[in-house]
C-alpha cells in the first residue's frame, strides 16, 4: 500500500481511541501552537547559529538554508513563529561539486522536546511510518486536494493520515462559480476565472484566502499561464452578448495588473504558447481562425484560417509546431510556430475534442467523444498512426510517465493506454480500465473547463473527481480499482487540482519549498534521503512573535452553546452556533480567523474537522450533515487564544433517524 495514501484506510472505531488522539495533541486544523509542547526559546547554541548549515555524508554534501520571505527579516537573519520562509536544500557531490538532480528528499519540521537529543533518527523513523501519534508540525511530503464546487466554493482537503478519512483545511468562498483555474509553479497563487462576476479571483494557497480580484469584462473563461510565468492569459467574450468584444486579457503574475486587452476573433477561445514564451496562439471558434500574438509586443501579428469550429489547441516542443483541432470538419491543422503558416491538415472524423501531448511531445492524443475514438498522432511523420476504440464518449486526457488516462463522459470508467506499447503504425491499441465511482464521470450540474482528473505528485497515481457521487477517487497504477476515495463534504466537485507542499527542484541540485513557521522554540528540520541514504536533523531556533504572544495571554475562555434544540435529524444540514467570551471579563472574543472544530460521533466511529465562521460579534457557527443517528461531540480550538481540543469544554447534541 502506498505510504502517502494509507491514511484512507485507517479507522479509529472506539471513543477511547478518539480521546487518546485528542489528549496526545492531534494536529490542529490550522496550526498548533508549539510553545507549550516544546522548549522555550533559549540562547542559540553553535548548532543553531548561522543562516546556512551543512553536513557531509559518504561524499554527499547537504546544505540547508532557511530564508525569510520578508525583506527585513532576511536582512536580520532572525526568524519568528508565523513567518513565511523558504526551506532550501542544496545537494552536491563533494568530490566534483556536481549538483545531484532528480532526487526526492523527504523533509519534516517538528518541535524538539525536552527529552530529545540532537539525533532525531527515531523521529524520522516515526514520520516515515506515518504514526497517527507522531505527526510533524510541517510535512514537506504532503499535498492538498482542491475541488472546484458547484456552490461557488473551493474545498481544500488534506487526504493524508487523518483517521481513515480526510481533513477539511479550508473552504474558500468565491463571488460566483469558477470556470477554470491555474496555479503558479511555486503553487503560492491560484487564479480562478469567475465569468458571472467578470473577475479573476487570486487565492493565497498558504492562507487559503482570496486576496485579490481582477476585473476582466466580457465573462472570463479559459486561463493559461505562459511557460516563463511572466503573464497570465485570460480568454473573454465567448457568449453572444460579448461577440463585439472578444479576445484575451494579459495579467502580470507579479503585480496582478491587467496590462493589455487584445481583440482576436469571435467565439470561445483556447490558448497555447511556444516553449520560449515568445508567442501565444489563440483559437477563435466562431471565426474559424487562430490569432498569433507577439508576447513581447502584446499585439496580434497574424490571423490564420483553420476551418470551422476550432475547439482545442496544443503546442508540441518536439515538433516546434501548434496543432489545432477542428471539431466540425474532423481535421487537425499543423501550424509552423516559426513561420506562422499551415504545414499540413491531418484527416480524422467530425466530432473531435481535446488534444494533449504525452511526455516528450512526440505522440499527440485527440479525443473524439462523438465516435468513441481516441486518435494517436506522431509528430515525427505528422499523421495519425493508431486509433483506440473507447466506449462512453472519451473526453478528457491526462498522463503519467507510463500511461495515458482517458476519462469518459457517459460512463463511470477511466481507460488507460500503455505508452510503451504505442508508436507502431496500424497496430491495435491495448486498453485497461477502472471504475471512477458509480455515476457517469461527465455528469454534473454545471460543466467546468478545468480537469476532473489529475496526476498526483507521488509516482503513478491519479485523482478522479466524480461530481454526482460528490466523491474524489484515488487510483494507483497496477490496481484493478481505486485504492481509496474521500467525500467532498456533500459538495459537487466540478474539477480537481493538487497543491503540492513537497520540495521542488528549483535549480540543478537545489530543492526548495515555502511554508509558515509553526511555533517558537528549538525546531528540528528532519531531512531524509533514501538513496544515497542520509538521515539528519538541522537544529533551528524560531523566536517568539510578540504579537502572537500577547494573544496567548488573553486568558481562558468560556464556550456557551446557542443550540436551541439538542435533537436534530441525521442526513440533514445542521448549524451549530456558540458564543466565546473571556472567562473573567466576559468580553466577547471577536474576529477569530483560526477557530476550528472537531466533531465526532460517539464512540469515535466518524469524525470531521471544520473551520468556524463568525456570524455576529463573538458568535460563531459550523455547518455539516450528521451521517447517521447518534450522540455528537464538538470540541473547539484556536491557537491565537491558546484554546486546544484538550480544554475539556464541548458542545453536545443528538441526531435522530429521519422519520
Amino acid at each position: 500500500m502506498s505510504r502517502d495514501f494509507r491514511g484512507f484506510f485507517i479507522a479509529c472505531d472506539r471513543l477511547a481511541c478518539t480521546i487518546l488522539l485528542l489528549l496526545a495533541g492531534a494536529t490542529s486544523l490550522f496550526a498548533q501552537s508549539a510553545v507549550e509542547a516544546g522548549q522555550k526559546p533559549s540562547p542559540a547554541t553553535d548548532e543553531l547559529k548561522g543562516a546556512k548549515k551543512k553536513i557531509v555524508h559518504e561524499g554527499i554534501a547537504v546544505e540547508f538554508e532557511l530564508e525569510p520571505l520578508d525583506a527585513q527579516k532576511k536582512k536580520s537573519g532572525i526568524v519568528e513563529e508565523g513567518d513565511l520562509a523558504a526551506f532550501r536544500f542544496t545537494i552536491t557531490d563533494t568530490a566534483s561539486g556536481t549538483p545531484l538532480t532528480g532526487l526526492r528528499p523527504a523533509v519534516w519540521m517538528d518541535m524538539r522536546r525536552h527529552n530529545e537529543a540532537g539525533d532525531c533518527s527515531k523521529k524520522i523513523t516515526a514520520f516515515l511510518g506515518g504514526s497517527l501519534l507522531a505527526r510533524p508540525q510541517l510535512d514537506f511530503s504532503a499535498y492538498y486536494v482542491l475541488a472546484l464546487n458547484s456552490d461557488a466554493t473551493i474545498s481544500v482537503v488534506d487526504p493524508l493520515f487523518h483517521y481513515g478519512g480526510t481533513k477539511l483545511l479550508a473552504l474558500v468562498a468565491l463571488k460566483s462559480n469558477g470556470e477554470d483555474w491555474t496555479l503558479t509553479a511555486d503553487q503560492a497563487k491560484l487564479f480562478v476565472s469567475l465569468p458571472d462576476a467578470n473577475q479573476v479571483a487570486v487565492v493565497d494557497s498558504l492562507a487559503w484566502k482570496v486576496f485579490a480580484s481582477l476585473d476582466v469584462e466580457g465573462h472570463p473563461t479559459r486561463l493559461a499561464m505562459q511557460p516563463d510565468e511572466q503573464y497570465l492569459w485570460v480568454a473573454y467574450g465567448a457568449s453572444e452578448k460579448d461577440r463585439a468584444s472578444s479576445g484575451v486579457a494579459v495579467v502580470t503574475t507579479a503585480g496582478l495588473k491587467v496590462v493589455a486587452r487584445i481583440p482576436t476573433g469571435r467565439g470561445r477561445h483556447e490558448i497555447a504558447f511556444s516553449d520560449d514564451s515568445r508567442l501565444a496562439f489563440v483559437t477563435n471558434q466562431d471565426d474559424g481562425t487562430v490569432s498569433v500574438i507577439s508576447i513581447r509586443e502584446l499585439k496580434k501579428i497574424k490571423e490564420i484560417a483553420v476551418g470551422r469550429k476550432p475547439v482545442a489547441i496544443a503546442y508540441s516542443d518536439k515538433a516546434r509546431a501548434v496543432y489545432v483541432v477542428n471539431q466540425e470538419e474532423g481535421t487537425i491543422i499543423t501550424i509552423d510556430a516559426a513561420e506562422y503558416k499551415v504545414l499540413s491538415t491531418i484527416k480524422a472524423q467530425p466530432g473531435l475534442g481535446q488534444i494533449r501531448f504525452a511526455p516528450g511531445g512526440r505522440l499527440g492524443f485527440v479525443a473524439n467523444p462523438e465516435n468513441d475514438l481516441v486518435y494517436i498522432l506522431d509528430t515525427a511523420v505528422n499523421r495519425i498512426i493508431q486509433v483506440a476504440h473507447i466506449k462512453g464518449k472519451p473526453e478528457q486526457l491526462t498522463f503519467s510517465n507510463s500511461l495515458a488516462y482517458v476519462r469518459t463522459r457517459d460512463s463511470e470508467f477511466v481507460y488507460m493506454i500503455p505508452l510503451d506499447e504505442l508508436g507502431k503504425e496500424g497496430q491495435a491499441v491495448p486498453t485497461l480500465d477502472f471504475p471512477g465511482g458509480r455515476s457517469p464521470l461527465g455528469k454534473m450540474s454545471r460543466p467546468s473547463l478545468a480537469d476532473t482528473m489529475i496526476r498526483l505528485p507521488e509516482p503513478s497515481a491519479v485523482l478522479v473527481a466524480n461530481p454526482m457521487d460528490q466523491t474524489i477517487y484515488y487510483y494507483k497504477e497496477g490496481m484493478a480499482a481505486p485504492m481509496g476515495n474521500f467525500s467532498n463534504y456533500k459538495r459537487e466537485p466540478r474539477a480537481v487540482l493538487v497543491v503540492d507542499r513537497g520540495l521542488k527542484e528549483r535549480a540543478p541540485g537545489v530543492y526548495e519549498a515555502t511554508a509558515q513557521l509553526p511555533g517558537a522554540g528549538i525546531q528540528d528540520v528532519a531531512f531524509f534521503l533514501d538513496s544515497p541514504r542520509i538521515a539528519h536533523c538541522f537544529g533551528l531556533l524560531v523566536n517568539e512573535n510578540p504579537k502572537l504572544a500577547e494573544l496567548r495571554k488573553v486568558g481562558k475562555v468560556t464556550i456557551e452553546t446557542l443550540i436551541t434544540d439538542s435533537d436534530v435529524q441525521a442526513g440533514q444540514h445542521v448549524r451549530v452556533r456558540f458564543k466565546i467570551a473571556d472567562v473573567e471579563t466576559r468580553e466577547k472574543k471577536r474576529g477569530l480567523s483560526d477557530l476550528g472544530a472537531l466533531v465526532f460521533l460517539a464512540p469515535g466511529i466518524w469524525q470531521t474537522r471544520l473551520p468556524a465562521k463568525e456570524t455576529d460579534e463573538g458568535v460563531y457557527e459550523i455547518a455539516f450533515v450528521p451521517p447517521q443517528a447518534g450522540i455528537y461531540y464538538v470540541y473547539l480550538e484556536s491557537p491565537a487564544l491558546g484554546l486546544t481540543f484538550k480544554d475539556g469544554q464541548r458542545l453536545t447534541f443528538r441526531a435522530q433517524d429521519t422519520k
